[in-house]
């Protein structure tokens, strides 16, 4: 059974300025780096968001043989409260769009949108009613 959202990993020519970039764009800087400082990492870890959910930063020397190399594929998107606001900080940061804001459905409130991180990676964004909703069902259980 799928349980929830566990990791999502990318890959970085230089793990070091990805980490950076991130820190920046998330205002928190990461909680796990391998090998430690003053090595250079290979692997960088954030917890990010309600869930902690983790972002995994990974040199692009271990990605599988069959990795794609250009930005594409499955995008998997983070809540975020101001997807407008997101996404023009996102470009501020030197993102480029891969989808421009998308409004879905019959005006139920979802809306996405997606970037190209400076190091290829794909970055969805969203905003999602049925998030905030078990967030507030999970507030009201507590």
């Amino acid at each position: 059974m799928f349980r929830g959202f566990a990791t999502i990993s990318f890959y970085a020519d230089d793990v070091s300025a990805a980490a950076d970039w991130y820190a920046e764009l998330f205002g928190a800087k990461p909680y796990y780096a391998f090998p430690p400082a003053p090595a250079a990492p290979a692997y960088i870890e954030f917890r990010i968001g309600d869930d902690e959910d983790e972002l995994g930063l990974i040199d692009r020397r271990y990605a599988p043989a069959a990795a794609a190399t250009t930005p594409g594929g499955a995008v998997m998107h983070w809540h975020v409260d101001d997807l407008e606001g997101t996404v023009a900080r996102l470009l501020a940061l030197g993102a480029t769009e891969y989808q421009p804001i998308t409004h879905h459905g019959d005006g139920e409130g979802f809306s996405t949108a997606a970037v190209v991180d400076p190091f290829g990676n794909v970055l969805g964004v969203m905003n999602n009613p049925h998030y905030l909703e078990m967030l507030a069902a999970r507030a009201g259980a507590a």
